[in-house]
């Protein structure tokens, strides 16, 4: 059984990795591919926050209306290619995660030989509708998020989701507009989609390792994610045009403080994936250890936080100016920040008066 189990770890890894490289690569060049187009008054952020919020409450026709919107936003002729090749990539994510191995199914055909219990476990099965399943669901993710922890919670998620549309869609086109870089702007798109998954993986690898032993402690990881992520607006603020992210970047009142240069650009996008990894991997963390019991609703209820939150962000990036979305990014930051020590203060007291 835990050889199992082990395996889908890795299924779930390579099903990710694969469908994740779909999707993020399209975030990084989607609002460049929607600003090439001949026509001007298009704006595909709208679009973007539609796809957004059908992760919110998953349907089926939900996912299938948004990805017809999305493929009218970014088709492109000359474009064909790459869009193919991503779609093959995320169907073969996709594929992989159909091989999953079916844990409770497992435990029922390893018990079958007693069928008093399966005839009760069927029973007990027929009790509840499947209309009845989700509504005690729903509210019990409703009665879990009106607590305290997850109300204060809420805010470092927000923020989460803030910060994943500005790396993976606004920080791109804000680079391809940036005049100073000449012709080699489209290509520092792509290194700055690379630096940010090589800030990812070091990230996330190095605090996986780190709180293992409870070597590292999530405040200090979270500290060390505000530090970075604080780094990385600076930095944007000073080379990056202010009109940039609504892609024209030729105004002359949003001048850069400082000259743009391609390697401080590769540095902040590096600087933003390492900040994320460290949010991300500490809140998964602290949701694990608070709601063992409630994992469902309690990670139902992060991805919906963050993404409304990444969908309000899509909405608002074509109309704010960069150091607007900066502001507001390192706002949510330093309140999520607080949220999160304050949650992580009332589970170390609560722990330790367990202990006493």
């Amino acid at each position: 059984m835990g050889d199992r189990k082990v395996i889908n770890v890795y299924l779930l890894g390579i099903g990710f990795m694969l469908i994740f490289t779909a999707f993020t690569t399209c975030g990084n060049i989607e609002q460049t591919v929607i600003r090439s187009l001949t026509n001007s008054s298009f704006s595909g952020s709208g679009y973007n926050s539609g796809y957004v919020v059908s992760f919110s409450k998953p349907m089926t026709w939900s996912f299938y209306i948004t990805s017809i919107f999305i493929g009218f936003a970014a088709a492109d002729h000359d474009r064909s290619t790459l869009f193919i090749v991503l779609f093959v990539i995320s169907l073969a994510g996709t594929v992989i995660l159909l091989a999953l191995k079916n844990i409770k199914h497992l435990h029922h055909h390893s018990e079958i030989n007693d069928p008093l219990l399966l005839d009760s476990r069927l029973l007990k099965e027929k009790e509840m509708s499947t209309l009845d399943q989700i509504t005690s669901e729903f509210r019990s993710m409703l009665r879990l998020f009106c607590t305290k922890n997850m109300l204060l919670l809420s805010m470092p998620i927000a923020y989460s989701g803030l910060v994943l549309t500005f790396y993976s869609g606004v920080y791109g086109t804000c680079i391809g507009a940036t005049r100073q870089f000449g012709t080699m702007a489209k290509g520092l798109i792509g290194l700055s989609g690379i630096f940010i998954g090589i800030g990812e993986i070091l990230g996330g690898g190095v605090f996986g390792l780190l709180c293992i032993n409870n070597q590292f402690r999530r405040t200090s990881a979270i500290l060390l994610g505000v530090i970075v992520h604080f780094l990385a607006f600076y930095l944007i603020f000073l080379i990056i045009p202010g009109d940039a992210p609504k892609g024209g970047a030729t105004s002359g009142r949003f001048e850069p403080y400082l000259s743009p240069s391609p390697s401080a650009a590769l540095v902040s996008s590096f600087l933003l994936g390492l900040g994320d990894s460290c949010f991300n991997t500490q809140l998964y963390s602290i949701l694990g250890i608070l709601y063992p019991q409630q994992s469902g609703p309690a990670f139902a209820i992060f991805k919906f936080v963050q993404s409304i939150s990444a969908a309000v962000a899509f909405g608002y990036s074509n109309y704010l100016v960069l150091s607007s979305q900066l502001l507001l990014l390192t706002t949510f930051c330093f309140i999520g920040t607080l949220s999160f020590f304050i949650v992580e203060k009332i589970e170390d007291n609560a722990s330790g008066l367990q202990d006493f």
